[in-house]
């Protein structure tokens, strides 16, 4: 049974490879790529259209396998589980924060962050779970509104509390000041840190911004299914 190398990652991949079947024709997404993720970093992931950054942050989310290679997740080989399993793990073990925030329009603010708890079969405390999840991004005051009354950037702050509420090993944001104003976006990447350094949270934002990409501590580069560099 293949293990994993590394007993101090939360994440580590080796070569990866995802081939998507369009016809007769093979689209090489991943081609080999190999890298390992410690617990409580945050790392970014940058490459232009088409470089495969999308499928990379699918197959780490548990959404999609690779064609082949390995992908440990909290120390559990997770390429080879079948949808089940699959669906299982993504709700334990990832957060996902989302550029459009993907909040249900007529729920609270507190019962959008409640869900999570629910489809992972939670009981007792949900709601004061929820709470507190809501008080750690700021908006304790601002539980009961719903999306419609909340700004983009509280919209996204009860993304981020609903993302955290099952205490994930890895939280994974995709473009998350994409649809922010530079005020906004600048005060949710600083949400972001903080929860990362009071909580040790590891956090992967899949981003084309530079800005924000600079705020984390490695950047993961991909260009044509390669990864192209990893730097500091």
């Amino acid at each position: 049974m293949q293990t994993t190398e590394c007993p101090d990652c939360v994440i580590e991949v080796q070569n990866l490879t995802k081939v998507y079947k369009m016809g007769e024709i093979e689209v090489h997404a991943l081609r080999g790529v190999s890298f390992k993720i410690f617990k409580g970093e945050v790392i970014s992931i940058m490459g232009p259209s088409g470089s495969g950054k999308s499928t990379l942050m699918n197959t780490l989310g548990c959404l999609d396998r690779p064609t082949a290679g390995a992908y440990f997740l909290d120390g559990e080989l997770v390429s080879r589980m079948n949808d089940d399993q699959l669906a299982s793990v993504r709700n334990r073990k990832v957060g996902f924060v989302f550029q459009s925030f993907n909040l249900l329009p007529r729920m609270t603010a507190l019962a959008n962050v409640e869900l999570p708890l629910r489809y992972a079969g939670q009981r007792k405390g949900r709601l004061d779970i929820a709470r507190q999840s809501l008080e750690a991004v700021g908006l304790a005051d601002r539980i009961y509104h719903k999306p419609t009354e909340l700004s983009g950037g509280q919209q996204q702050r009860v993304a981020i509390a609903r993302a955290l509420v099952n205490d994930p090993a890895i939280l994974m944001a995709d473009e998350p000041t994409g649809n922010l104003d530079s005020k906004s976006g600048k005060e949710i990447m600083e949400l972001i840190l903080r929860l990362n350094q009071t909580r040790g949270t590891t956090i992967i934002i899949v981003t084309h911004d530079p800005t924000v990409a600079a705020q984390t501590q490695r950047v993961i580069r991909l260009s044509d299914g390669l990864l192209v560099e990893e730097s500091a």
